[in-house]
């Protein structure tokens, strides 16, 4: 059996302030819960020093290969937890899933996200962090 999944937004909790939905409704034979990717390479070098944008793809590109590890995809994410170190990155995240989410979602159906500010990362040069689990 495969995971069924089912994302969606009930009406009395109205629209979502970003691109992501309320609520994920899984039936699976099973979880992959990836901890939080960082911007770090394979030799675990930071990638994009100071720059927000490089970093956060850098982190989606860690999942993605997290996700294939375990033969999923996008497709199979329930819920994404986002960790931020400084509140002025808020829009360019936006931003980023603005411009992403729609290649790596091409349903338009976008995952439960809860987005954290914290005072910082496992190392000061990281300013986003973002956990993931998926059906499978």
């Amino acid at each position: 059996m495969s995971a069924k999944i089912d994302i969606y937004n009930p009406s009395e909790l109205g629209a979502p302030l970003g691109q992501y939905t309320h609520v994920t409704r899984v039936k699976a034979n099973e979880f992959l819960f990836i901890a939080g990717m960082l911007a770090a390479d394979a030799q675990g070098h930071v990638v994009g020093e100071g720059d927000f944008d490089a970093q956060t793809a850098q982190v989606f590109r860690n999942i993605d290969a997290a996700l294939r590890s375990a033969g999923a995809s996008w497709g199979n994410v329930v819920q994404f937890t986002t960790y931020l170190v400084h509140s002025q990155d808020i829009p360019k995240f936006m931003e980023f899933r603005l411009r992403e989410f729609p290649k790596m979602f091409s349903n338009g159906v976008y995952p439960p996200n809860t987005l954290l500010m914290v005072d910082r990362l496992v190392k000061e040069p990281f300013l986003v962090e973002v956990q993931t689990i998926a059906a499978i």
